[in-house]
């Protein structure tokens, strides 16, 4: 079943995560809840994305990446330039404070639990 937006497309949810299996997992949640994924490797991968891109309606991102920006660095900047897109942070490592986080973000801790996640997005999109 597919989660479709008013244009009867689904929703876009863009992965940002460096490791390989998490971000193959992380694009199966989305798919299991009834969007499109795309997946970046890094913050900059994710900015170009956002730039070329108009349908993207949330951020799925780890906090501990590589590269010009790390995941929370990254949600600040989607928030500021793009404020429609929604966040979820995630990270194996740190416990966020919400005060850190954009306002209107999420963020788990790793492992991530699948059908807590598939909900959360579906509070946040919508579902059909």
């Amino acid at each position: 079943m597919m989660i479709l937006n008013p244009s009867g497309i689904p929703a876009v949810v863009l992965i940002v995560e460096d490791e390989l299996l998490l971000r193959m997992s992380a694009a199966d949640m989305v798919e299991d809840a009834g969007y499109t994924s795309v997946e970046a490797v890094d913050a900059d991968e994710a900015v170009a994305i956002l730039e070329s891109r108009s349908d993207i309606a949330l951020i799925f991102t780890d906090i501990q990446m590589a590269g010009s920006m790390n995941g929370l660095k990254l949600a600040h900047a989607v928030h500021k330039r793009w404020p429609p897109i929604k966040i979820i942070l995630v990270s194996g490592q740190l416990k966020l404070e919400s005060i850190d986080m954009p306002a209107g973000s999420r963020f788990f801790g790793k492992p991530l639990d699948a059908k807590i996640m598939i909900a959360q997005m579906q509070n946040m999109i919508g579902h059909a």
